[in-house]
């Protein structure tokens, strides 16, 4: 049976989910991490595609997205098969990296953006890789500190974010 198409069009927004196959995992040290990050900004400015949340864990990760100039799965495609590519090299492995296709969940914007925003950028913390919301302001890997001005990624839509909160 062939795969349902994904509905995807320019402006929609999409809570994506990226596991390692058999829950391996995804990013072994900080150097792939990097290395997905700088390949995700740079697709992303390239694509003018906004994102507004995101967090690396070992086995998975997860991106708050919206559609921009390009379909959301050429976006995911180059992403993930540069990525995959890279990391079997360094890693000196072969095959699949990633479990299935990426998820791609489409969100009603209004009521669901700051509640995705809050459950992505506190996955860390609930997995223990930081030990506490003042750890997780400071963790790299994670989108958390850019909303809250402590890092700076260019390819993170961190107004469009704020304007939903209070000026304080």
């Amino acid at each position: 049976m062939p795969r349902q198409a994904r509905i995807d069009a320019p402006g929609a927004l999409h809570h994506i989910m990226v596991r390692g196959i058999e829950g391996k995992k995804i990013f072994r040290n900080n150097n792939d991490r990097d290395d997905f990050l700088m390949r995700l900004g740079k697709i992303l400015s390239e694509t003018s595609t906004p994102c507004y949340a995101w967090a690396l864990m070992s086995n998975h990760a997860h991106l708050l997205l919206r559609t921009g100039s390009a379909p959301l799965s050429h976006v995911m495609r180059r992403l993930l098969t540069g990525y995959a590519v890279r990391f079997n090299h360094r890693h000196r492995r072969r095959g699949k990296l990633f479990q299935d296709r990426y998820k791609s969940i489409l969100c009603q914007e209004d009521s669901y953006l700051l509640e995705l925003v809050r459950y992505i950028h506190l996955n860390p913390l609930r997995a223990e890789l930081v030990k506490d919301f003042d750890h997780l302001g400071r963790y790299r890997f994670s989108g958390h500190s850019v909303i809250l001005g402590k890092s700076k990624n260019d390819w993170q839509d961190v107004d469009y974010v704020l304007k939903y909160f209070a000026r304080r």
